[in-house]
Protein backbone atom coordinates (compact mmCIF):
# COMPACT_ATOMS: atom_id res chain seq x y z
CA UNK A 1 0.00 0.00 0.00
CA UNK A 2 1.51 3.01 -1.24
CA UNK A 3 -0.41 5.19 1.69
CA UNK A 4 -2.52 4.83 4.73
CA UNK A 5 -4.78 6.88 7.32
CA UNK A 6 -1.35 7.80 8.70
CA UNK A 7 0.40 11.29 7.50
CA UNK A 8 2.35 10.64 4.80
CA UNK A 9 5.75 9.77 4.33
CA UNK A 10 6.20 12.17 1.12
CA UNK A 11 4.62 15.31 0.48
CA UNK A 12 4.32 16.58 -3.11
CA UNK A 13 6.39 20.16 -3.43
CA UNK A 14 4.24 23.21 -3.43
CA UNK A 15 6.08 26.51 -4.28
CA UNK A 16 4.24 29.69 -4.62
CA UNK A 17 5.48 31.54 -8.03
CA UNK A 18 5.05 34.69 -9.09
CA UNK A 19 2.87 34.86 -12.50
CA UNK A 20 6.16 35.90 -14.31
CA UNK A 21 7.70 32.63 -13.46
CA UNK A 22 4.80 30.34 -14.47
CA UNK A 23 6.05 29.04 -17.84
CA UNK A 24 9.93 29.43 -16.46
CA UNK A 25 11.48 26.13 -15.77
CA UNK A 26 10.58 26.52 -11.92
CA UNK A 27 14.01 26.40 -10.62
CA UNK A 28 13.03 26.27 -6.91
CA UNK A 29 10.87 23.13 -6.99
CA UNK A 30 13.42 21.58 -9.64
CA UNK A 31 16.12 21.86 -7.19
CA UNK A 32 14.49 20.35 -4.03
CA UNK A 33 13.03 17.47 -5.62
CA UNK A 34 13.84 15.19 -8.47
CA UNK A 35 11.84 14.90 -11.79
CA UNK A 36 9.76 11.75 -10.86
CA UNK A 37 10.74 8.44 -13.34
CA UNK A 38 8.29 7.48 -16.00
CA UNK A 39 7.15 3.63 -17.11
CA UNK A 40 4.54 2.98 -20.07
CA UNK A 41 2.16 0.83 -17.08
CA UNK A 42 2.20 1.33 -13.80
CA UNK A 43 -0.02 -1.52 -11.96
CA UNK A 44 -2.63 -0.43 -9.65
CA UNK A 45 -2.25 -0.75 -5.98
CA UNK A 46 -3.96 0.79 -3.15
CA UNK A 47 -2.77 4.58 -2.84
CA UNK A 48 -4.44 5.64 0.24
CA UNK A 49 -7.13 3.35 2.47
CA UNK A 50 -9.01 3.76 6.03
CA UNK A 51 -12.05 2.89 7.76
CA UNK A 52 -13.43 6.54 9.46
CA UNK A 53 -16.74 8.18 9.53
CA UNK A 54 -16.93 10.52 6.68
CA UNK A 55 -16.56 9.70 2.74
CA UNK A 56 -14.64 10.49 -0.31
CA UNK A 57 -15.28 13.54 -2.87
CA UNK A 58 -14.09 14.73 -5.46
CA UNK A 59 -13.53 17.62 -8.54
CA UNK A 60 -12.71 17.75 -11.94
CA UNK A 61 -13.05 18.87 -15.01
CA UNK A 62 -11.06 18.67 -18.63
CA UNK A 63 -8.56 20.65 -20.06
CA UNK A 64 -9.28 20.62 -23.16
CA UNK A 65 -12.11 22.08 -25.88
CA UNK A 66 -13.80 21.62 -29.30
CA UNK A 67 -12.42 24.03 -31.14
CA UNK A 68 -15.50 24.16 -33.54
CA UNK A 69 -18.64 23.40 -31.07
CA UNK A 70 -17.36 19.10 -31.47
CA UNK A 71 -20.02 17.39 -29.75
CA UNK A 72 -19.14 13.63 -30.30
CA UNK A 73 -16.03 11.69 -30.45
CA UNK A 74 -13.03 13.53 -30.23
CA UNK A 75 -11.27 11.52 -33.05
CA UNK A 76 -10.24 13.63 -35.78
CA UNK A 77 -11.53 16.88 -34.23
CA UNK A 78 -9.77 19.68 -34.00
CA UNK A 79 -9.02 20.33 -30.42
CA UNK A 80 -8.25 23.81 -28.77
CA UNK A 81 -7.70 24.69 -25.00
CA UNK A 82 -10.04 25.37 -22.00
CA UNK A 83 -8.51 28.77 -20.68
CA UNK A 84 -10.72 30.42 -17.78
CA UNK A 85 -8.61 32.44 -15.81
CA UNK A 86 -7.25 35.80 -16.92
CA UNK A 87 -3.69 35.33 -16.49
CA UNK A 88 -1.68 35.42 -19.79
CA UNK A 89 1.14 33.44 -18.96
CA UNK A 90 -1.29 30.32 -18.88
CA UNK A 91 -2.31 28.22 -21.96
CA UNK A 92 -5.08 26.17 -20.10
CA UNK A 93 -6.91 26.74 -17.28
CA UNK A 94 -10.10 24.83 -15.68
CA UNK A 95 -12.00 25.57 -12.37
CA UNK A 96 -14.24 22.70 -10.04
CA UNK A 97 -16.12 23.10 -6.46
CA UNK A 98 -14.66 20.15 -4.12
CA UNK A 99 -18.10 19.60 -2.01
CA UNK A 100 -16.06 18.97 1.30
CA UNK A 101 -19.07 19.28 3.72
CA UNK A 102 -19.13 21.85 6.27
CA UNK A 103 -17.23 21.27 9.76
CA UNK A 104 -15.43 17.87 8.29
CA UNK A 105 -11.53 17.65 8.32
CA UNK A 106 -9.66 16.16 5.53
CA UNK A 107 -7.49 13.28 6.18
CA UNK A 108 -6.31 12.64 2.55
CA UNK A 109 -6.21 14.22 -0.79
CA UNK A 110 -4.39 13.85 -3.85
CA UNK A 111 -4.43 15.60 -7.44
CA UNK A 112 -4.00 13.54 -10.87
CA UNK A 113 -4.10 14.90 -14.06
CA UNK A 114 -2.82 14.06 -17.68
CA UNK A 115 -3.61 14.02 -21.53
CA UNK A 116 -2.09 13.55 -24.58
CA UNK A 117 1.06 15.07 -26.01
CA UNK A 118 0.53 14.58 -29.45
CA UNK A 119 -2.39 15.56 -31.39
CA UNK A 120 -1.26 18.53 -33.55
CA UNK A 121 1.70 19.30 -32.13
CA UNK A 122 3.81 17.46 -29.89
CA UNK A 123 4.34 18.53 -26.51
CA UNK A 124 7.69 17.75 -24.49
CA UNK A 125 6.96 15.30 -21.94
CA UNK A 126 9.78 16.92 -19.54
CA UNK A 127 6.71 19.08 -18.36
CA UNK A 128 4.13 16.08 -17.36
CA UNK A 129 5.37 16.26 -13.89
CA UNK A 130 4.28 19.70 -13.25
CA UNK A 131 1.11 21.86 -13.44
CA UNK A 132 -0.24 24.35 -11.11
CA UNK A 133 -2.64 24.32 -8.96
CA UNK A 134 -5.00 27.41 -7.08
CA UNK A 135 -7.24 26.51 -3.79
CA UNK A 136 -10.30 29.06 -3.64
CA UNK A 137 -9.19 32.53 -3.68
CA UNK A 138 -5.58 31.38 -4.02
CA UNK A 139 -2.80 31.96 -6.21
CA UNK A 140 -1.12 29.92 -8.14
CA UNK A 141 1.31 27.26 -6.88
CA UNK A 142 3.81 25.07 -8.49
CA UNK A 143 2.79 21.23 -7.78
CA UNK A 144 5.42 18.39 -9.32
CA UNK A 145 4.53 15.02 -9.60
CA UNK A 146 5.91 12.87 -6.21
CA UNK A 147 5.56 9.23 -7.56
CA UNK A 148 6.19 7.25 -10.96
CA UNK A 149 4.49 9.26 -13.98
CA UNK A 150 2.30 6.62 -16.26
CA UNK A 151 3.35 7.78 -19.95
CA UNK A 152 2.73 5.27 -23.16
CA UNK A 153 2.91 6.22 -26.36
CA UNK A 154 0.79 3.18 -28.56
CA UNK A 155 -2.25 3.24 -30.83
CA UNK A 156 -1.67 7.05 -32.07
CA UNK A 157 -1.60 8.68 -28.79
CA UNK A 158 1.19 9.76 -26.29
CA UNK A 159 -0.72 9.37 -23.05
CA UNK A 160 0.14 10.30 -19.69
CA UNK A 161 -1.00 10.33 -15.74
CA UNK A 162 0.77 12.21 -13.08
CA UNK A 163 0.00 13.10 -9.45
CA UNK A 164 0.86 14.15 -6.41
CA UNK A 165 0.08 14.90 -2.61
CA UNK A 166 -2.18 18.06 -1.81
CA UNK A 167 -3.50 16.98 2.17
CA UNK A 168 -1.75 19.61 3.55
CA UNK A 169 -3.27 21.97 0.97
CA UNK A 170 -6.62 21.16 0.48
CA UNK A 171 -7.51 20.77 4.51
CA UNK A 172 -6.25 24.52 4.61
CA UNK A 173 -8.24 25.56 1.93
CA UNK A 174 -11.91 27.65 2.42
CA UNK A 175 -14.99 26.16 0.34
CA UNK A 176 -15.24 27.10 -3.58
CA UNK A 177 -13.44 25.97 -6.86
CA UNK A 178 -10.01 25.02 -7.51
CA UNK A 179 -8.44 25.77 -10.44
CA UNK A 180 -5.93 23.75 -12.32
CA UNK A 181 -3.57 25.27 -15.31
CA UNK A 182 -0.74 23.99 -17.71
CA UNK A 183 -1.60 20.51 -17.80
CA UNK A 184 0.60 19.24 -20.66
CA UNK A 185 -2.02 18.76 -23.11
CA UNK A 186 -1.60 19.13 -26.63
CA UNK A 187 -4.27 21.04 -29.08
CA UNK A 188 -4.52 20.28 -32.97
CA UNK A 189 -5.96 17.23 -34.97
CA UNK A 190 -5.57 14.08 -35.17
CA UNK A 191 -6.90 10.77 -35.73
CA UNK A 192 -7.23 9.89 -32.32
CA UNK A 193 -8.22 13.52 -31.25
CA UNK A 194 -6.77 14.79 -28.37
CA UNK A 195 -8.02 15.11 -24.50
CA UNK A 196 -6.96 15.94 -21.10
CA UNK A 197 -8.48 16.64 -17.73
CA UNK A 198 -7.51 16.79 -13.89
CA UNK A 199 -9.44 15.02 -10.92
CA UNK A 200 -9.11 16.31 -6.91
CA UNK A 201 -9.56 13.49 -4.92
CA UNK A 202 -10.23 13.93 -0.92
CA UNK A 203 -11.18 11.87 2.10
CA UNK A 204 -12.58 13.67 4.43
CA UNK A 205 -13.99 12.64 8.24
CA UNK A 206 -17.16 13.53 9.94
CA UNK A 207 -18.58 12.10 13.42
CA UNK A 208 -21.88 12.62 12.30
CA UNK A 209 -21.66 10.47 8.92
CA UNK A 210 -21.61 6.78 9.27
CA UNK A 211 -19.10 5.03 9.54
CA UNK A 212 -17.12 3.88 5.92
CA UNK A 213 -14.67 2.06 4.35
CA UNK A 214 -12.69 4.61 1.82
CA UNK A 215 -9.82 3.45 -0.85
CA UNK A 216 -8.18 4.83 -3.75
CA UNK A 217 -6.26 2.74 -6.06
CA UNK A 218 -4.39 4.16 -8.93
CA UNK A 219 -1.76 3.31 -12.03
CA UNK A 220 -1.62 3.47 -15.59
CA UNK A 221 -3.06 0.69 -17.41
CA UNK A 222 -4.29 0.68 -21.40
CA UNK A 223 -7.24 -1.17 -22.20
CA UNK A 224 -8.95 -2.24 -25.64
CA UNK A 225 -9.75 -4.47 -28.01
CA UNK A 226 -6.30 -6.67 -27.98
CA UNK A 227 -5.61 -6.33 -23.98
CA UNK A 228 -7.98 -8.59 -22.72
CA UNK A 229 -10.11 -7.90 -19.44
CA UNK A 230 -8.71 -5.51 -16.56
CA UNK A 231 -9.40 -6.41 -13.21
CA UNK A 232 -8.57 -4.28 -10.29
CA UNK A 233 -9.10 -5.96 -6.59
CA UNK A 234 -10.26 -3.22 -4.40
CA UNK A 235 -11.86 -4.93 -1.27
CA UNK A 236 -11.05 -8.14 0.59
CA UNK A 237 -13.14 -7.12 3.59
CA UNK A 238 -16.76 -8.31 3.93
CA UNK A 239 -20.23 -6.26 3.20
CA UNK A 240 -23.45 -6.70 4.41
CA UNK A 241 -26.45 -7.48 2.12
CA UNK A 242 -27.90 -3.35 0.93
CA UNK A 243 -24.56 -2.00 1.68
CA UNK A 244 -24.75 1.68 0.71
CA UNK A 245 -21.83 2.19 -1.26
CA UNK A 246 -19.96 4.73 -4.51
CA UNK A 247 -17.02 3.48 -6.93
CA UNK A 248 -15.12 6.43 -8.72
CA UNK A 249 -12.89 6.36 -11.96
CA UNK A 250 -10.64 8.19 -14.04
CA UNK A 251 -10.02 7.70 -17.49
CA UNK A 252 -8.80 9.12 -20.63
CA UNK A 253 -9.58 8.70 -24.51
CA UNK A 254 -13.09 7.54 -23.93
CA UNK A 255 -15.50 8.31 -26.88
CA UNK A 256 -18.75 9.50 -26.58
CA UNK A 257 -20.80 7.01 -29.04
CA UNK A 258 -18.39 4.61 -29.04
CA UNK A 259 -19.94 1.06 -27.91
CA UNK A 260 -18.16 -1.52 -26.18
CA UNK A 261 -16.24 -0.07 -23.07
CA UNK A 262 -17.66 -1.40 -20.16
CA UNK A 263 -16.76 -1.37 -16.08
CA UNK A 264 -17.99 -3.65 -13.81
CA UNK A 265 -18.09 -4.90 -10.24
CA UNK A 266 -17.65 -8.51 -8.97
CA UNK A 267 -18.05 -9.67 -5.24
CA UNK A 268 -17.82 -13.18 -3.80
CA UNK A 269 -21.68 -13.61 -3.68
CA UNK A 270 -22.50 -11.63 -7.31
CA UNK A 271 -21.89 -12.44 -10.70
CA UNK A 272 -19.64 -9.50 -12.66
CA UNK A 273 -22.59 -6.67 -12.60
CA UNK A 274 -21.92 -3.39 -15.04
CA UNK A 275 -22.47 -0.14 -13.76
CA UNK A 276 -24.18 2.57 -15.50
CA UNK A 277 -26.60 5.26 -15.05
CA UNK A 278 -28.53 7.85 -17.19
CA UNK A 279 -25.55 9.16 -18.15
CA UNK A 280 -23.26 6.62 -18.71
CA UNK A 281 -24.39 3.52 -20.47
CA UNK A 282 -23.61 -0.14 -19.50
CA UNK A 283 -21.54 -0.69 -23.39
CA UNK A 284 -20.40 3.18 -23.64
CA UNK A 285 -19.34 3.79 -19.32
CA UNK A 286 -15.99 5.65 -20.98
CA UNK A 287 -18.01 8.55 -22.81
CA UNK A 288 -16.51 11.92 -21.95
CA UNK A 289 -18.24 12.80 -19.24
CA UNK A 290 -18.04 14.33 -15.53
CA UNK A 291 -20.99 12.85 -13.65
CA UNK A 292 -22.21 11.36 -10.25
CA UNK A 293 -24.81 9.05 -10.15
CA UNK A 294 -25.86 9.85 -13.45
CA UNK A 295 -26.20 13.92 -13.15
CA UNK A 296 -23.66 16.50 -13.71
CA UNK A 297 -23.69 17.24 -9.69
CA UNK A 298 -19.95 18.85 -10.04
CA UNK A 299 -20.12 22.83 -10.01
CA UNK A 300 -17.61 23.27 -12.24
CA UNK A 301 -16.81 26.11 -14.86
CA UNK A 302 -16.48 25.15 -17.93
CA UNK A 303 -19.40 22.83 -17.60
CA UNK A 304 -19.74 21.03 -20.77
CA UNK A 305 -21.77 17.75 -21.05
CA UNK A 306 -18.75 16.12 -23.48
CA UNK A 307 -15.83 16.86 -21.76
CA UNK A 308 -13.81 15.00 -25.50
CA UNK A 309 -11.93 12.27 -24.22
CA UNK A 310 -11.52 12.78 -20.24
CA UNK A 311 -13.64 10.80 -17.97
CA UNK A 312 -13.99 11.32 -14.02
CA UNK A 313 -17.73 9.35 -12.74
CA UNK A 314 -19.29 8.60 -9.76
CA UNK A 315 -21.54 5.46 -9.80
CA UNK A 316 -23.63 4.11 -7.43
CA UNK A 317 -23.13 0.77 -6.03
CA UNK A 318 -26.00 -0.44 -4.09
CA UNK A 319 -26.90 -2.40 -6.81
CA UNK A 320 -23.78 -4.29 -7.19
CA UNK A 321 -23.18 -4.55 -3.36
CA UNK A 322 -27.42 -5.49 -2.77
CA UNK A 323 -26.37 -9.38 -1.81
CA UNK A 324 -23.20 -8.09 -0.23
CA UNK A 325 -20.03 -10.38 -0.31
CA UNK A 326 -16.18 -9.82 0.11
CA UNK A 327 -13.48 -10.03 -2.33
CA UNK A 328 -14.68 -6.70 -4.71
CA UNK A 329 -13.07 -6.33 -7.63
CA UNK A 330 -13.34 -3.61 -10.66
CA UNK A 331 -13.41 -4.97 -14.03
CA UNK A 332 -12.85 -3.09 -17.14
CA UNK A 333 -13.02 -3.85 -20.86
CA UNK A 334 -12.94 -2.30 -24.61
CA UNK A 335 -14.17 -3.58 -27.28
CA UNK A 336 -13.48 -0.60 -29.76
CA UNK A 337 -11.99 2.00 -27.46
CA UNK A 338 -8.51 2.60 -26.50
CA UNK A 339 -8.69 3.66 -22.86
CA UNK A 340 -6.23 4.48 -20.23
CA UNK A 341 -7.08 3.93 -16.65
CA UNK A 342 -5.67 6.44 -14.33
CA UNK A 343 -7.95 5.82 -10.80
CA UNK A 344 -10.89 4.15 -8.89
CA UNK A 345 -11.77 5.20 -5.47
CA UNK A 346 -14.73 3.28 -3.23
CA UNK A 347 -16.96 4.53 -0.83
CA UNK A 348 -18.93 2.07 1.52
CA UNK A 349 -20.96 2.02 4.62
CA UNK A 350 -19.59 -0.24 7.38
CA UNK A 351 -22.47 -2.18 9.64
CA UNK A 352 -21.42 -2.56 13.41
Amino acid sequence: MRNSAIPAVRRSVLCALSCAALTAALPVASATAPRPREADRVPFAARYEAVQHGGVVRAANSSAKGAKGTDSVNDGAAIAYVDVDDNPDTYNSSRAALAVPEGARVSWARLYWGGNLRVGEQKPPEDNGRVLIAEPGGAYKALLADSLIGHRAADGADAFQASADVTDLVRRSRPGQWTVAQVNVAMGRSAVGGWGGWTLVAAYEKASEPLRRIGVWDGFETIGPRRGELRVPVDGNRFPKGTRGRLGVIAYDGDRGTSGDYLAVHTSRTKSMRLSDSANSADDVMNSSITEFGAGRTVRFPDGTNTLGYDSDVFDLREALREGGDRVEVRFGSRKDTVWLGAVFLQADVRR
